[in-house]
């Protein structure tokens, strides 16, 4: 059998029209992205393009409001900033995909740090378990960037729940989406300890014993039908609710 020479199936710029060898990139991860344009210098060029990282972008960030946060803007502050990363020398919608990609990492990095330093026995109380979600929405993070960094599974669960809860409350994303990604990541059947106590209620003139209630629950059927749990966090400790507090 004749050997095949290699070098005739190289991709090149004559193997296809570059709008067809946009299209085809346009469909990979990130990760093959970049691995594709490690090939070529040619792909390496047609993987930087502004259109495919344009697209990425507004995929992975869709709540951003890009007439403010674009490659012009993140171009003005390094201007501005000689202390940036490593990826502010990469241009266009790239170097804005790259370095909003690390900034969501480092904030995000301070939420889980957060979160540990609040739960030292891993039982949080609600109060700070609502400014992590809080600090979450105030990032714009993403859904994706919920599936990097906090559906990792060498974190704890409490970390896995904050996420969860940004999921279905701050970002609305459909239930079918949410279970996929929990059993992609492989921290479906995790477990937390959701507890809380309810003011007694007054019979008579007197007041009946508070009330304790406590739920153990898999993150899969939290997010699948566990509707009450979720409002006893998102409402945390008001009305006739004293305390609230979740553990593993």
């Amino acid at each position: 059998m004749k050997s095949v020479n290699m070098q005739q199936w190289g991709w090149n710029q004559n193997s296809f029209p570059e709008d067809i060898s946009l299209k085809i990139a346009s469909f990979l991860q990130v990760s093959d992205l970049c691995a594709l344009g490690g090939c070529s210098w040619f792909l390496r060029e047609l993987c930087a393009s502004d259109c495919i990282w344009e697209s990425l972008s507004r995929e992975r960030w869709p709540y951003l409001d890009f007439s403010k946060e674009s490659p012009l803007s993140m171009f003005k502050i390094r201007k501005n900033d000689q202390n940036m990363g490593p990826c502010s020398s990469v241009k266009g919608w790239r170097g804005f995909y790259l370095n909003r990609h690390n900034e969501m990492a480092r904030k995000t990095a301070a939420v889980i740090n957060f979160v540990e330093q609040c739960s030292p026995s891993k039982s949080l109380e609600v109060g700070d378990y609502k400014i992590a979600i809080r600090d979450l929405c105030s990032m714009q993070l993403g859904f994706k960037d919920v599936q990097m960094f906090l559906f990792k599974s060498n974190l704890n669960a409490l970390h896995n729940l904050v996420g969860l809860h940004y999921c279905i409350y701050s970002l609305g994303v459909p239930v079918e989406y949410v279970m996929e990604a929990l059993w992609s990541c492989q921290i479906s059947e995790r477990q937390v300890y959701v507890r809380w106590w309810k003011l007694g209620r007054w019979i008579y003139g007197f007041r009946m014993r508070d009330e304790s209630h406590t739920y153990k629950v898999s993150l899969r059927d939290l997010a699948a039908k566990e509707k009450t749990v979720f409002d006893v966090l998102q409402r945390g400790a008001i009305y006739e609710v004293l305390r609230v507090h979740v553990s593993v």
